[in-house]
């Protein structure tokens, strides 16, 4: 809903009778002349609305609508203005603006220029706040698994806020009171424009130093600001600060506010603390309280080791009691070595005795290299004579049998085998004869080989254009295979066909012999 102060209404002017009275403006005159009015009559007024089309332009400057359930009204805040603000604008946040009514005369539009920007009232506000808990939530930013252990004693802690504020003060002062530590302040700040993005740059800027850089890095964290109203406290809320909170590998405590102040960042910190005193406070334990209790723990650890070497001393004691005594129980296991050494040094003497009478005996069988010589040679003539026997008796018994073969046979006999072996002879080179190839030849047979010799047995074999040699038993005809095969019917069979024999040469006949082959029988292959 709109609420503007209406300006006092001017007095109105009587009717002019004829239009040749009116004053006669140019465009521009008319366009300033409604600017002056707009600037004079609505030189201060506030309005609430909801913003919409909200666009940060790169000069700074913010653009939006201010509109209610019926119009709308064109709003800008300049760069200078926009830096003060309280809240950051977003779209549906509804807002109460103040600023003057101007008009923008080179479009004819009247705009309002906004100074101050309120949220409009604290349920509004608070409601923005639930619903971006709600969203940070639901992505786990929140989650108790996430948070990690504060170190009970840190070397270096890094505090987050405002140089010239009370807050560093009262921080650097219980530090000092309780446990001397190392600080580093990243000055930030802590309200107004541009406060969330300084915060969240200083604790990613905290957590990326190296670990052994010129700067140390920081233990623990502390994100430290002030008690204020609900709108201070605003960047702390934002959401580049809460994600920034989430992010971080150190472990951090927000310090925001009093004790009943409440913002986002205090969710996504590992430790809450009611104020910037509190959070020094569970940065560090009391010195004095940590050496007393060091001191406890080393006479409660004394006593416990006093009294657990006397429990062991007694228990060592009653166990003694049951034993023997040692120096009773060396002496008889003394006694027990020695008469094992006397059975051991008499066993070796008798052991050592007999092998002596052993050797003794063995030394005196045993013969001199001379006699074993004279004992083979000995043996080795005896063998050569049994030998010259066994021979002369077997060639003497040889003799004899062969004496009775050559007596046994007779001319005669003689004769009769060597004719009966001619005969035989004479028949086989007849046979021999009838078998050979060039018998065949002479009842109209033909050989055919190849340019290398080979004889060729089947048609398939020869191909068109081939060299041949064809024997009869006359001679040899040189000829090559043209033309298509010839058939096997009696026909082809009694004449050759012009297209087999395409070229022949007659030569003188020879006998076919083969190679190496010197008797007048033809080869068969």
């Amino acid at each position: 809903m709109t609420e503007i102060r209406q300006p006092d209404q001017p007095a109105t002017e009587p009717p002019v009778s004829s239009a040749h009275n009116l004053a006669e403006y140019s465009v521009s005159e008319l366009a300033f002349a409604i600017k002056r009015t707009l600037e004079t009559g609505f030189d201060r007024v506030r309005v609430k609305g909801e913003i919409s089309g909200f666009k940060r332009a790169a000069s700074g400057h913010l653009y939006m609508v201010l509109k209610d359930e019926n119009s709308g009204l064109k709003a800008v805040c300049w760069k200078g203005v926009a830096g003060r603000l309280g809240i950051r604008p977003e779209d549906g946040m509804e807002v109460v603006a103040t600023g003057r009514i101007t008009s923008y005369a080179e479009r004819s539009e009247y705009q309002l220029v906004i100074e101050r920007l309120e949220l409009a009232g604290i349920g509004a506000l608070l409601k923005m706040l639930e619903d971006r808990r709600r969203k940070l939530a639901a992505e786990g930013l929140f989650d108790a698994e996430r948070k990690r252990r504060l170190p009970l004693l840190p070397q270096v802690i890094g505090v987050v806020t405002s140089p010239t504020g009370a807050v560093i003060r009262d921080i650097l002062h219980r530090l000092e009171d309780r446990f001397p530590r190392h600080v580093l302040l990243w000055p930030v700040l802590v309200q107004g424009e541009g406060a969330a993005g300084q915060v969240a740059a200083a604790i990613r800027g905290f957590n990326a130093l190296p670990e052994n850089g010129p700067v140390p890095r920081p233990d623990l964290l502390i994100v430290a600001r002030g008690g204020g109203s609900l709108e201070d406290l605003m960047p702390f809320n934002e959401e580049i600060v809460v994600r920034a909170a989430a992010e971080s590998r150190i472990p951090l405590i927000s310090a925001v506010g009093h004790e009943t102040d409440t913002t986002l960042i205090d969710h996504a910190a590992d430790r809450r603390a009611p104020t910037p005193t509190a959070a020094a406070e569970i940065a560090v334990p009391v010195r004095g309280d940590l050496l007393a209790e060091l001191g406890q723990c080393s006479q409660r650890l004394a006593s416990a080791l006093t009294r657990r070497l006397t429990e062991g001393r007694l228990a060592v004691e009653g166990l003694g009691r049951g034993l023997p005594d040692p120096q009773r129980l060396i002496q008889e296991r003394g006694q027990q070595l020695d008469q094992w050494i006397d059975r051991w040094l008499n066993a070796r003497l008798t052991n050592f005795d007999r092998r002596r009478d052993l050797l003794a005996n063995l030394s005196a069988r045993l013969r001199t290299p001379r006699e074993q010589i004279d004992a083979a040679g000995t043996a080795l003539r005896h063998a050569g004579e049994r030998l010259s026997a066994c021979f002369a008796h077997g060639l003497d018994r040889h003799g004899r049998q062969l004496d009775k073969v050559a007596h046994g046979l007779r001319p005669v006999l003689l004769a009769n085998l060597i004719e009966r072996r001619r005969t035989a002879l004479d028949h086989a080179a007849a046979l021999l004869d009838s078998y050979s190839y060039t018998e065949i030849l002479k009842r109209g047979f033909v050989l055919v080989r190849d340019t290398d010799g080979t004889p060729v047995g089947a048609a398939s074999q020869v191909a068109t254009g081939q060299a041949l040699h064809l024997q009869f038993h006359d001679g040899v005809v040189d000829v090559v295979a043209g033309g298509d095969a010839v058939s096997d019917s009696p026909s082809s069979q009694a004449a050759p066909s012009s297209s087999t024999a395409a070229a022949a040469s007659r030569r003188p006949a020879k006998k076919a012999t083969t190679p190496g082959d010197s008797s007048p029988q033809g080869s068969l292959l």
